[in-house]
């Protein structure tokens, strides 16, 4: 019979998942490294120019990125605690069951039977655990694409009228190193970002 670490592994890397998830963008407000009184308005930046929005910070003001990190953290919290909760059952059945076996309160034809009963229900949970963790990746997943279809989406119309060479998205440095301010339009692009989704929900919670 296998011990108990093997549960606390498995809940520990749930535990792990769910904090990525969680910590998703909490950095971001790190990539502010425009200094107090530089020029950052898009209106600088000239149609032909090549210019950058700062993703880290998109990611950490944009109105639908934390409404749906928040909606995300939810289902995380929650498929983390019924993880706990079934770990910590089996975890004590084994304990319950080791502790028994030692003091030889169980014949051994009941041991063995007890004994596959707690092995099949470990690997249940482990199955249980490794779908549950699929969950939380695929959650992932869909929100960051929800979030880039979104951007993508907006960026492209905002271009059609501002008409720029090249818009790149800079993201912890990467890869504008350095560059004149005024060719970041991370204002100019948040502003139009939730402007438009401000009126989506607002569509939205009309119908």
């Amino acid at each position: 019979m296998k011990n108990t670490s093997l549960i606390l592994s498995i809940i520990s890397l749930i535990a792990v998942v769910a904090f990525g998830i969680i910590t998703l963008t909490s950095d971001g407000k790190k990539s502010e490294t425009v200094k107090e009184g530089e020029n950052t308005e898009a209106s600088a930046a000239q149609k032909g120019d090549i210019v950058f929005v700062d993703l880290d910070r998109i990611l950490m003001e944009y109105d639908m990125a934390n409404d749906l990190r928040s909606v995300v953290e939810t289902k995380v919290q929650n498929i983390q605690a019924e993880v706990n909760r079934r770990g910590q059952k089996l975890e004590k059945e084994v304990t319950s069951y080791q502790e028994k076996i030692q003091k030889g309160l169980m014949t051994r034809s009941v041991a063995e039977a007890q004994g596959q009963k707690l092995q099949q229900q470990e690997i249940d949970f482990n199955n249980y655990a490794a779908q549950k963790q699929q969950e939380i990746n695929e959650e992932q997943v869909v929100m960051m694409n929800q979030l880039g279809d979104a951007i993508q989406t907006y960026i492209n119309k905002f271009n059609e009228e501002k008409q720029y060479a090249m818009i790149l998205t800079n993201s912890g440095g990467a890869p504008v190193i350095t560059a004149d301010p005024a060719l970041d339009i991370t204002d100019a692009v948040l502003a139009g970002l939730n402007e438009e989704y401000i009126k989506t929900k607002n569509q939205k919670s009309e119908e």
